[in-house]
């Protein structure tokens, strides 16, 4: 019987569980593996035991972290005592990039000969290029979700694959699903539109942009006839759903995970997606969600002063929608930092509801190109790690 690899694996929020729980998957056909780290419910449903709880780390913006950085780095110090005991093979990083490369540099102070891999190039064309280099330090393998990524990383001093996105390769309901989902909803899709909320699945998210999107919903509410409007809601953050919902005049239906399992909660959310005539989302890795369901959608998204200083004198680009990205179009209309307001996404979901038809075409042009079609990601993604072993 041949020797377990042994992969320590480091996520820190819900988008890097859903990567980490499709990578872990694929490992686990190919070669006996044995888990630690740290990771949500989906990685914890391949076999991990997470080190603490995920959503410590799942933090963004300057003024959120900073009453964060002592629990931050008491975390830093856990995570890179318990990498060191663990000996691995080797440490999957993915995404969160401030937590899991800082972890990276200081278990390479004790271990400098251990592999490392990251999950999810630094979209140094979008922002701050420095940032490749700085990652080459403490990083000798890259997997790419995106097909122009690798050579960006080649130039920087690390092996990179494009490995594509796994939301490719996630079942998308079938009629008796979607059937299932609308009764249980009450929703008729011959008389009413359904209309998907998507705030985030971070506190300071749902604190920022769900009174916007309430404002959103009760505007168009008034303007259209026969709406419907739905909220799945990530597990982190439901209870702040619930009390910022309930005071309402017309509150939205609540998807709660509670329940379920990963892979059932998943399901569920992917049956609103499929009944849901448009979406109003932060942006972020759910988009790509959407257009695996062709669901078209506007994306806002607010952050505080500071942070939105620094990312507009970093960026680019004028558009942090994949989409957009993936198709060089803006078919997905952003409203981000202080153009997320009532006045301008009201009318822009008003348009969309009228005339969804236009995205439809850009979704299934974005699915191709992150690999739908093509082996499962999750599984390219194993082969890159075990290839870049040796």
């Amino acid at each position: 019987m041949s020797v377990p690899l042994k992969v320590y694996i480091i996520a820190g929020e819900p988008s890097g569980d859903k990567l980490g729980g499709a990578l872990m998957a694929g490992l686990k056909t190919l070669k006996p593996v044995e888990f630690q780290g740290i990771g949500g419910p989906l990685m914890q449903a391949q076999g991990l035991r997470s080190l603490f709880d995920m959503a410590d780390l799942s933090v963004m913006g300057l003024l959120e972290v900073l009453p964060r950085v002592p629990k931050l780095l008491k975390r830093v110090k856990q995570t890179v005592a318990a990498v060191v005991a663990a000996k691995p093979d080797v440490l999957i990083t993915i995404d969160s990039p401030d937590f899991c490369l800082r972890v990276a540099g200081k278990v390479r102070d004790v271990l400098p000969d251990l592999k490392v891999a990251h999950y999810v190039a630094p979209s140094v064309w979008a922002w701050r290029p420095e940032r490749a280099e700085k990652m080459a330090r403490h990083v000798d393998h890259v997997l790419a979700l995106l097909p122009f990524e690798p050579p960006l990383m080649q130039a920087a001093g690390m092996s990179c694959d494009f490995v594509g996105h796994p939301v490719v390769a996630e079942p998308q309901p079938e009629a008796a699903a979607l059937l299932a989902m609308a009764q249980e909803l009450d929703f008729q899709p011959d008389k009413e539109r359904l209309i998907c909320l998507l705030p985030g699945s971070r506190k300071g998210e749902i604190r920022r942009l769900l009174p916007l999107f309430q404002t959103v919903s009760t505007n168009l509410q008034d303007d259209l006839p026969a709406l419907r409007f739905v909220l799945p809601m990530s597990g982190a953050v439901a209870a702040d759903v619930r009390h910022q919902t309930a005071h309402w005049q017309k509150p939205p239906l609540l998807l709660d995970p509670a329940g379920f399992t990963p892979e059932q909660a998943e399901a569920r959310k992917r049956a609103v997606f499929g009944l849901s005539h448009a979406a109003l989302a932060t942006s972020g890795t759910v988009a790509l969600e959407l257009a695996a369901a062709e669901c078209p959608m506007v994306v806002a998204y607010k952050a505080n002063y500071l942070t939105t200083r620094m990312v507009k004198k970093l960026a680019q680009i004028d558009t942090a929608n994949l989409i957009n990205i993936v198709t060089d179009s803006r078919v997905v209309p952003e409203f981000l930092f202080e153009n997320c307001t009532v006045g301008k996404i009201t009318p822009a979901m008003h348009s969309l509801i009228q005339a969804p038809e236009g995205q439809r075409a850009a979704c299934r042009k974005t699915m191709q190109a992150l690999g739908a079609g093509g082996e499962n990601p999750g599984l390219r993604a194993a082969r890159s790690v075990l290839d870049f072993l040796g």
